[in-house]
């Protein structure tokens, strides 16, 4: 796999970000909580590569790309990111779009992107159609595929995280909904939660990225989707700004429940784009002054699952 490119590292959002997950207890470390090798882990693959693998879930056909970098432990526990491309798009290209594959190579995490039905995910009653209108069940989908990988690899449980561009930010918020013992936290772009009853079985934290000029989501809609994740989470008092760089900026609250970290990056004239990411001009501003993958990647790592 070739080196990951130079992209624009902004140290003191990571710094800022984890500095308020501290105050709302909720910091945590990449690293496995102790030294043990969980005895799940013993003889599974340790086979690097990008492949893609084909599922079968709800009686659907289903499949996903897989990136395992080089040199990783086959016994030791390791995180894994999926990563859910937008609405029109595919696995390759949000590979691609958010620079996934780089990232899991330099930090050391296997990644997965998930194939929508029809290029869409089923995120609820707002998004998207053909997979929302036809029921395709996308949770289930998730679960089946984070449990083929762990029968390959050694997964760590505390450290499974989502993100996804537009209907595949969407699909993350509704993982946050349904699939919180599953996903230790979330990091959505573009999009809001658009799923009505949302009930996690636990506070889970959430750091969104949307851009004030975004065309297709409203970030409107993105600011009362912060609010209800805030609610959700148990946070209390006003959350204080804890990064501004050039047209970006980002505020937090500083107490959660559960060390439930809720966090929301604003673009200034950002479109609907990932910032850090590959310009689209046709959906907007892309800014420079942001990176959301590797901001996201500093908050999995801070924000493990708290397992029994």
């Amino acid at each position: 796999m070739k080196p990951r490119a130079t992209r624009p590292w902004k140290p003191n959002l990571i710094v800022l970000l984890l500095c308020a997950a501290c105050g709302g207890g909720g910091g945590g470390s990449a690293s496995p909580p102790d030294d043990t090798v969980p005895v799940a882990c013993e003889g599974k693959s340790g086979e690097s590569g990008i492949t893609v693998r084909t599922i079968e879930s709800s009686g659907l056909e289903r499949s996903f790309r897989l990136v395992v970098p080089d040199g990783l432990d086959p016994t030791q526990p390791v995180p894994l990111v999926l990563n859910f491309h937008g609405l029109g798009s595919n696995a390759g290209e949000q590979e691609a779009y958010a620079g996934m594959i780089a990232k899991a190579e330099e930090e050391g995490f296997i990644t997965a992107a998930g194939e929508g039905t029809n290029e869409s995910w089923n995120a609820g009653q707002v998004c998207c159609a053909p997979a929302n209108q036809e029921g395709v069940d996308d949770v289930q989908f998730v679960r089946d595929m984070v449990a083929a990988i762990a029968a390959e690899y050694c997964i760590d449980p505390a450290r499974i995280f989502a993100t996804g561009m537009s209907n595949g930010g969407f699909l993350s918020n509704r993982l946050a909904c349904e699939a919180a013992d599953l996903i230790a936290a979330v990091a959505p772009v573009a999009s809001f939660l658009g799923f009505a009853n949302c009930a996690p079985s636990r506070p889970i934290p959430i750091l969104m990225f949307n851009g004030t000029e975004d065309p297709l989501v409203p970030y409107a809609a993105a600011g009362g989707s912060y609010a209800a994740w805030a609610e959700l989470n148990g946070c209390t008092g006003e959350p204080g700004n804890v990064f501004a760089n050039g047209d970006s900026s980002c505020v937090s609250y500083g107490t959660c429940a559960e060390g439930a970290n809720t966090t929301f990056c604003t673009v200034d004239g950002g479109g609907h784009t990932w910032p850090g990411g590959i310009p689209i001009p046709r959906l907007g501003f892309t800014t420079t002054d942001l990176d959301a993958t590797d901001a996201m990647w500093d908050f999995f790592a801070a924000h493990p699952q708290p397992l029994p």
